[in-house]
C-alpha cells in the first residue's frame, strides 16, 4: 500500500483560501482524470465538501506523488501552487489511512462528531467507482471508512460531541434561546435543494417553524423537495419558488438558509437591505440603510446574478480613506459611544481577531507568495523534501490556528449579537459564500456563516466520548493495515501453492509411467499421500509468512517468497488481477 492525502481542510487554510479553492462536480471529474492520467498515480478519489478538499491517491514514488497532485490541485481549483503550498497537508500509508478514519467519525469536522461527512465520503467512492479511478486500495479503504464512522456513531455517543453544520448554524442564530422555542412560527427560505439544502430544510421543519419556502434554479428539484416537507408528518407548510422570486421573497420571510453550488453570490447586500427596510406586513420598519454602488461586494467570477442586481463598482474613498458605508458606520459608533451605550448596540459588527504570528513552519513552507526566493515555483518548494517532514508541516498547519485561538481572546458569534430585535436570520452554509458577508453591517440583520461557525465550534465543550472513538480509529487502522499487508502476499502464497499443485501433478504422471500396473484405487492413494506431504511442508511457512507480513515493515516478505521459490512474476501478477477483479466484482456500488 502506497496510500497518499494531499489537501486543505478549515484547520489548515482561512475561510477566503477554502473559498477560492472549492471544485465544482465538473472540476472533481476533470482532476480524477488527469491524476490517473499522471504517473505516479494508479487510482485515485477526491473529497471535496465545504470544509475540505482532499485527494487520495495508491502512488508508486512519494515525492513524485506529492508534486503531482499539489500541482494537479492548483490547476483545478485555481489557485495557484504558490500560494496553495502554505495551506496543504500531506499523510501517507497508515497515517493517511488514520486521517480518513478520523475524517469519516467526524473528529475532523468543524463540528465535532457531525454525520453528514459520512455521505459525503459515499457520495466521493461513488464517483470513483463511476469514473473507474477507484481501484481496489481506494475501494477497500472508503469502504472501511464508511464501516468505521458508522461503528463511532453507533458504538459512542459521539453524536452529542456536537451536531450536523445546520443544528449548530440555527443554535448560532437563536443565541441564548431554544432552537424550538426561537423558530416557532417562523416563515424559512431555503436556497438551493442539494443534501445540505435538504437536511437543513427538514431541520427547520422538525425544530417548527411555520412555513418553509424552496428555491432552486431547477424547479422540479424545489417542488420535489416541498412535497416531501409536506408529506413529513411535522405540520409545515411547504412551497416551492424559482430563482427570480427570491429577492422578493426575503422581505416576507425570517429566516434564509442558502447552500447552493453558485460560484458567485446569491445574496447581495442590497437585496438584503431592501428586504428589511421593507418588512413583512405589520412589522415594524428599519431605518433605511444606506447603500452605496460598492456597498454590497462584487459577486464572484461566473456569477448569476439574481433579477434586478448588477456588477459593484468599488465604493467612493472618504478623505480619512474609509468607503462611504464605513464611514456611514463609524458615525453611528461615535453616537452610541457618546451616549454611554454598548459599541454592539450599532449592529451585529464583526471584530477582527489579531493573532500575534507564530512560530514558522519546521521545514519553511509557510513562505508568502510575495517571497520570490522562496515560493517562486511550488514545485520547487515541495522538491526534496521528505514524508516525515510535509507531514509536520502538515501537523503545524493544522495546530496553528488553534494554538493562535488559545493566545487571544475569541470574538464568536455569541459575543457580537445584535441588543436590537432581529428582523432577518440568515445561514450561509456554502463555500464558496451565497451571502455578502458585508451584510452584517445592516441594522436587524444576523449572518452565520461558515467562518464565524468555525469561530463559534473551537469553544464548543468536547464530549469524553472523543477518546472512545480515537480509540475505534486507531485500532481500525492498524486492522486495516494489517490486512492490506497481508493481501499483498496472498497472490504470493497462492501461485507458490499452484506450482506445488503442479509438481505433484508431474510426479503422478511420472510415476504412471514407471508403474503402469497400479489401479485407480493405488493411484488415488499414493496422490493423496504426496498432495498431504507437500501441504504440510507448506502449511507452516505460508501461514507464518502471512503473519510476519501483516506487521508493519512486512511487505518485504511477498519478494523474499518470490526469490526463495523461483516464482513466476506474471504468475504472481495474474493472480493479483483476478483476486482483485473478484474483489471490485463483490464490493459493487458504495454501501
Amino acid at each position: 500500500m502506497s496510500l497518499l492525502v494531499v489537501g486543505l481542510s478549515h484547520r489548515s487554510a482561512p475561510v477566503s483560501v477554502l473559498e477560492r479553492a472549492s471544485l465544482a462536480a465538473d472540476a472533481k471529474v476533470k482532476l480524477l482524470h488527469d491524476t490517473l492520467a499522471a504517473e505516479p498515480a494508479a487510482e485515485a478519489a477526491v473529497l471535496a465538501t465545504c470544509n475540505r478538499i482532499e485527494l487520495y491517491a495508491d502512488v508508486d514514488k512519494f515525492h513524485a506523488g506529492v508534486a503531482e497532485l499539489s500541482t494537479l490541485l492548483a490547476q483545478h481549483s485555481g489557485v495557484a501552487l504558490e500560494e496553495l503550498t502554505p495551506y496543504l497537508y500531506v499523510h501517507y500509508e497508515d497515517r493517511a489511512v488514520h486521517h480518513l478514519f478520523s475524517v469519516a467519525c467526524g473528529l475532523d469536522s468543524m463540528v465535532v462528531g457531525e454525520g453528514q461527512i459520512l455521505g459525503q465520503i459515499k457520495d466521493a467512492l461513488a464517483l470513483g467507482q463511476e469514473l473507474h479511478t477507484a481501484g481496489r486500495l481506494i475501494n477497500d479503504l472508503f469502504q472501511q471508512a464508511l464501516r468505521v464512522g458508522k461503528r463511532a456513531h453507533s458504538e459512542t455517543g459521539i453524536d452529542r460531541a456536537g451536531q450536523s453544520l445546520v443544528t449548530f448554524g440555527l443554535e448560532q442564530l437563536a443565541v441564548r434561546v431554544p432552537v424550538e422555542e426561537w423558530a416557532a412560527g417562523k416563515r424559512a427560505l431555503v436556497i438551493g435543494a442539494g443534501s445540505m439544502s435538504s437536511l437543513a430544510a427538514a431541520t427547520l421543519a422538525r425544530v417548527g417553524v411555520a412555513e418553509v419556502v424552496v428555491a432552486n434554479r431547477t424547479a422540479e428539484r424545489a417542488e420535489r423537495l416541498a412535497e416531501i416537507l409536506v408529506a413529513s408528518g411535522t405540520g409545515v407548510a411547504a412551497s416551492a419558488i424559482a430563482m427570480s422570486g427570491v429577492a422578493d421573497e426575503l422581505a416576507r420571510v425570517d429566516v434564509v438558509v442558502s447552500c447552493t453550488g453558485a460560484t458567485g453570490l446569491v445574496l447581495t447586500g442590497d437585496d438584503v437591505a431592501a428586504a428589511v427596510e421593507a418588512g413583512p406586513a405589520g412589522a415594524v420598519p428599519y431605518p433605511p440603510f444606506h447603500r452605496s454602488p460598492g456597498s454590497a461586494r462584487t459577486p464572484m467570477p461566473g456569477a448569476a446574478p439574481l433579477p434586478g442586481t448588477s456588477p459593484r463598482t468599488p465604493a467612493p474613498q472618504t478623505p480619512a480613506g474609509l468607503n462611504s458605508a464605513d464611514a456611514e458606520l463609524v458615525a453611528r459608533l461615535a453616537v452610541l459611544a457618546g451616549e454611554g451605550r454598548r459599541i454592539a448596540d450599532a449592529g451585529a459588527v464583526r471584530s477582527k481577531v489579531v493573532v500575534e504570528e507564530r512560530d514558522g513552519c519546521p521545514v519553511g513552507l509557510e513562505a508568502p507568495a510575495s517571497d520570490p526566493g522562496r515560493t517562486a515555483d511550488g514545485r520547487a518548494a515541495l522538491a526534496g523534501v521528505d514524508a516525515g517532514s510535509l507531514e509536520l508541516h502538515g501537523t503545524w498547519a493544522d495546530q496553528g490556528e488553534a494554538a493562535a485561538q488559545r493566545q487571544q481572546p475569541r470574538k464568536g458569534v455569541r459575543s457580537q449579537v445584535d441588543a436590537q430585535p432581529v428582523r432577518l436570520a440568515l445561514l450561509d452554509l456554502a463555500m464558496p459564500r451565497d451571502i455578502d458577508a458585508a451584510v452584517h453591517r445592516i441594522p436587524g440583520v444576523r449572518l452565520v456563516d461558515i467562518e464565524s461557525l468555525a469561530e463559534a465550534s473551537a469553544d464548543a465543550p468536547m464530549a469524553a466520548d472523543v477518546d472512545a472513538v480515537r480509540a475505534i480509529v486507531a485500532a481500525e487502522v492498524a486492522a486495516f493495515g494489517a490486512a492490506q499487508r497481508a493481501a499483498h502476499i496472498t497472490p504470493t502464497v497462492v501461485a507458490l501453492r499452484a506450482m506445488a499443485a503442479e509438481v505433484v501433478a508431474m510426479e503422478v504422471a511420472r510415476l504412471d509411467g514407471r508403474v503402469p500396473d497400479l489401479d485407480e484405487r493405488q493411484r488415488a492413494e499414493v496422490t493423496q499421500t504426496v498432495r498431504r506431504v507437500v501441504d504440510k511442508l507448506l502449511h507452516a511457512p505460508t501461514v507464518r509468512v502471512k503473519q510476519l507480513a501483516s506487521e508493519p515493515g512486512g511487505a518485504g516478505y511477498a519478494e523474499a517468497l518470490r526469490e526463495l521459490f523461483d516464482l513466476d512474476p506474471q504468475t504472481v501478477a495474474s493472480v493479483s488481477r483476478a483476486d482483485e477483479a473478484d474483489k471490485n466484482h463483490d464490493s459493487g456500488r458504495a454501501s
